[in-house]
């Protein structure tokens, strides 16, 4: 399975997520209206990776603890969002579904995240 097959299939698990494209990549939204993880394939560099909503303080730890797979993207870092990269040899998909979850539970309505375990 490549990595936006792995990506759509821990965003489309979550309660009430849609997909359609948004600025030409495939992007995942809570009830079709807010989005929570966007894919990047070449968006503006050479890599492949996702951009996601995060808690805040998220953004500086997983960029201090590993650079190589962490970055703050365009348009969004201001906001705390992440930026991962899955054109890396050892993706960690564990790791990400947890980094897919806490972005769902960060843009959700309370109803819908307390749904998430």
């Amino acid at each position: 399975m490549d990595a936006l097959e792995r990506l759509r299939e821990l965003c489309l698990v979550l309660p009430e997520v849609t997909e359609r494209l948004s600025h030409g990549e495939p992007t995942w939204f809570i009830r079709d209206k807010k989005t929570f993880v966007m894919f990047a394939n070449q968006h503006h560099d050479d890599r492949v990776g996702f951009w996601c909503a995060a808690p805040e303080g998220a953004q500086e730890e997983l960029l201090a603890t590993d650079p190589d797979r962490f970055f703050r993207p365009p348009y969004v870092g201001h906001r705390g969002w992440i930026g991962v990269y899955l054109d890396i040899e050892d993706v960690d998909w564990d790791h990400l579904a947890d980094i897919v979850r806490d972005a769902y539970r960060h843009v959700a309505p309370k109803s819908l995240a307390a749904l998430v375990d």
